[in-house]
């Protein structure tokens, strides 16, 4: 797969074929300036400035000729507008004429995508490269694309190729690049210090145990940021067994473990004044005869005891003794991603993250980032009174509800219970997924909620 750095350059000049920008307000104006050649091959190839159209302009000579591509707002090109260009024209250097590309050189990289890893022909065009003259823009795009391909790519691969061990090199990895610390715990010192991630994982293969891979990196004196993703390899929902048309996605369940390696990658990468604690709890929910049950009682590293009352709500488990892990360091902010709830996707389908959080101005700060960045997101709510949805008789919370409602609220209230209560804390249940495919988000696994979160935390941190 072509790297972003590739995608998109600084230009000094070089030859590079012209991407004219047309809105649909604007195309007969512009359509009644060009010559006869240009008028004739527009309207052979049904070009009207709408959205995502591309058309060929054929130039006086035969090996010269550029594109036109119709955007919302020509004025102001958004992240996606060169999206569906970049998937479709040919191998080659482009400019766009006459501005900079601004903030579509983000989309530009996204489009060309390809998850191609067991594919005997990947097929597809070479890179299509961008020129931009904002330097200072490029950098940060370049990182934010690198961290978006590595969700996409992780999410991507089969469950039989993506498990903890595999999950856990893709950590050291991203850590050795940034010289930072990693540290993972296993089997005894696991099922000692983080009884619920030990016990969703332990049905699984040995060569599949579960662990915590816990990732620090950052200057000391720096405000203190965990991020922490839910590893689930694969569930199968346990003894609660899903049925096949809801395990047949199942390898995306560690879809907020990739999510938040990706934002531990853009800070190091752009070296965002952090002290960064990275955890990921990183399991298999599978079925054997060591496989946990409806009905038992475990004791959280938290110390709180915790009934069993659906094996297929194993994620809100691992998460639960990462948090109280994180807590224990005192950091100043707190951010978890999941692919956690049917419930959100109900409420909100696949393209909204449900984000909830203790904090009304870190919450306001992430749908401002979202609705400026094309990254929405929607703030749901802590509502406390569905606490009692998950009480147990014999034990001190319950691990899910029994109620058919409320969901995701009864999910990420489970969750606050293992910090402390001046915690401040932000829960995205995120999807991870595309359903079908848009201009620069192809089917498959994607990142929703990363780059909002990034943008708050840019502001946040003063970068």
């Amino acid at each position: 797969m072509t790297q972003p750095s590739v995608l998109v350059q600084p230009d000094k000049g070089q030859p590079a074929t012209a991407l004219h920008l047309v809105d649909r307000e604007g195309f007969e104006a512009w359509l009644k300036d060009q010559p006869d050649r240009i008028r004739q091959a527009v309207r052979a190839q049904g070009f009207k400035g709408e959205g995502f159209q591309v058309a060929i302009l054929p130039g006086e000579a035969g090996s010269d000729w550029s594109a036109v591509l119709g955007i919302a707002d020509a004025a102001r090109p958004g992240i996606w507008c060169l999206a569906r260009a970049a998937e479709t024209l040919p191998e080659g250097t482009y400019r766009v004429a006459g501005r900079s590309p601004g903030p579509a050189i983000l989309g530009w990289m996204l489009g060309q995508y390809r998850f191609a890893r067991y594919k005997k022909d990947p097929g597809g065009a070479g890179p299509r490269t961008l020129l931009s003259d904002e330097p200072a823009r490029i950098d940060e795009a370049v990182a934010v694309a690198d961290a978006t391909f590595l969700v996409r790519d992780l999410v991507n691969v089969p469950a039989g190729d993506m498990g903890p061990l595999e999950l856990e090199d893709a950590v050291t990895g991203v850590a050795a690049a940034r010289s930072a610390r990693v540290a993972v715990t296993r089997g005894e010192e696991l099922e000692a210090g983080y009884p619920l991630i030990a016990t969703v994982g332990r049905a699984a293969a040995p060569d599949r145990a579960p662990r915590l891979i816990e990732l620090e990196w950052g200057d000391e004196s720096h405000p203190r940021l965990a991020v922490i993703g839910k590893g689930v390899c694969f569930d199968s929902g346990g003894l609660n067994i899903k049925p096949a048309s809801g395990m047949r996605l199942m390898k995306k369940d560690m879809g907020g473990a990739a999510h938040a390696l990706a934002l531990a990658h853009l800070v190091m990468a752009l070296r965002l004044p952090v002290r960064l604690h990275l955890l990921i709890p990183a399991v298999d929910n599978a079925i054997s005869g060591a496989a946990f049950r409806p009905g038992d009682v475990i004791r959280s590293r938290k110390g709180l005891t915790v009934e069993i009352d659906n094996t297929d709500a194993e994620g809100r488990l691992v998460l639960a003794d990462a948090l109280a892990r994180a807590a224990e360091g005192e950091p100043e902010l707190i951010v978890d991603f999941a692919t956690l709830t049917g419930a959100a996707r109900v409420a909100l389908g696949p393209d909204l993250p449900a984000m909830f959080a203790t904090d009304d101005s870190v919450a306001e700060s992430l749908l401002a980032a979202g609705n400026a960045i094309s990254d929405p997101i929607w703030r749901m709510p802590l509502w406390s009174a569905y606490e009692d949805m998950l009480s147990s008789d014999v034990a001190d919370i319950a691990n899910a509800s029994d109620a058919p409602m409320a969901g995701s609220v009864t999910a990420a209230l489970f969750l606050r219970k293992f910090l402390p209560e001046t915690a401040n804390w932000v829960h995205f249940d995120t999807f991870a997924w595309r359903q079908a495919p848009k201009p620069g988000r192809p089917k498959g696994g994607d990142a929703l909620g990363l780059r909002s979160t990034w943008e708050m935390l840019k502001a946040r941190y003063d970068f």
